[in-house]
């Protein structure tokens, strides 16, 4: 029997440096309706849906989705690993694949290449296309996909303990060598210093540029993207200083929830 994939969409609307960013307008469209319409053209997916929190600020996510006929999971809001398990227990996943909702240029032929990978390697538990320093990143930032098998995830479920594992969902699969079998995909050249992540105004603005370049559509690639993108070094400029999160930057949010 076919093993089931289901893509896992975290969102919330509370993000610090630039509140309600899920559901701001990106050329005609919610960003996180991007993510959505994105994702349903890749081909190894089975399902979809968004885990959010129970916090009622999150409430408008859960109607959108409700409006797109997309199942909501709604859980605790620090622990992000819980409410990927529970997630993909309540889809019944055998394997589960993780999405940020800040990432509106999530391309489906990626997806598909991360989840080909863990079904095609036996022994490999999990697989991505980013992992954090000291690894290195080859694919831009905002086309991250993670993807695991859903016994691996419960086990962290299970077994993570540190603050990071809790709130980044997958750390606990990569963080400890032959813990679990791991895999990392990469793209030659490197564009690993290309920004597509939406986290602050500036990123708004250099993604609101690319979209309207391709006249408000979803379905281009992310190399069409880049061929754009490398011929408009003004949209790369525009969040070229923005720094990206780390692992660490957990630690604040926790120390005011606990």
């Amino acid at each position: 029997m076919a093993e089931k994939v289901v893509a896992i969409v975290q969102a919330r609307m509370g993000s610090s440096r630039l509140p309600g960013k899920v559901l701001l307008d990106l050329g005609g469209a919610p960003v996180l309706g991007r993510v959505v319409a994105r994702l349903r053209r890749a081909r190894r997916l089975n399902w979809m849906g968004v885990a959010t929190t129970t916090d009622p600020s999150d409430g408008p996510l859960a109607e959108f989705c409700a409006g797109l006929g997309l199942p909501c999971w709604r859980g605790s809001t620090l622990d992000v690993l819980d409410r990927f398990v529970q997630a993909g227990r309540a889809a019944q996943a055998d394997v589960v694949v993780r999405i940020t909702a800040d990432c509106p240029l999530i391309d489906p032929e990626v997806v598909d290449a991360v989840v080909e990978a863990l079904l095609q390697n036996p022994g490999c538990d999990f697989a991505c296309n980013r992992l954090p320093p000291p690894w290195k990143r080859t694919f831009p930032i905002g086309l991250d996909v993670e993807a695991c098998r859903m016994a691996a995830l419960e086990r962290a479920g299970r077994e993570a303990q540190l603050r990071y594992q809790r709130e980044h969902v997958m750390p606990y699969l990569y963080d400890t060598p032959g813990r679990f079998g791991v895999l990392q995909l990469h793209t030659a050249p490197d564009y690993g210093h290309v920004r597509w992540t939406l986290d602050t105004a500036q990123d708004l603005e250099a993604l609101r540029q690319l979209f309207a370049a391709f006249g408000g559509r979803d379905d281009f690639s992310w190399r069409d993207a880049l061929t754009w993108w490398l011929a408009h070094p003004e949209a790369g400029a525009l969040n070229a200083a923005v720094q990206h999160k780390s692992l660490t930057d957990v630690d604040a949010r926790w120390e005011q929830h606990t």
